[in-house]
């Protein structure tokens, strides 16, 4: 899979086009870092709740069920995904 990068990077130029499976962890947690987060289940004080974190891992969140962390995600105008 081939995607088109339009962030310059320290090692890149904008517009080049990179294999994605050559990618680095620099460029993938550039990539959507503002628009991405994600939903992963954790324990706090003993209960379970769902964690929010950006995609670079940045913690956003908390909320007591999947439902309303998917809600507010896009509430905020991000795409939400899963974590198991």
């Amino acid at each position: 899979m081939r995607i088109q990068n339009s962030v310059d990077t320290s090692d890149q130029v904008v517009g080049q086009v990179l294999d994605i499976r050559q990618i680095t962890t620099a460029q993938l947690a550039q990539l959507g870092v503002s628009r991405l987060a994600y939903i992963k289940p954790v324990s706090v004080a003993g209960e379970a709740v769902f964690a929010i974190h950006g995609a670079d891992g940045t913690p956003m969140a908390v909320a007591p069920n999947q439902e309303l962390a998917w809600e507010a995600i896009l509430e905020h105008e991000m795409v939400p995904t899963l974590v198991h």
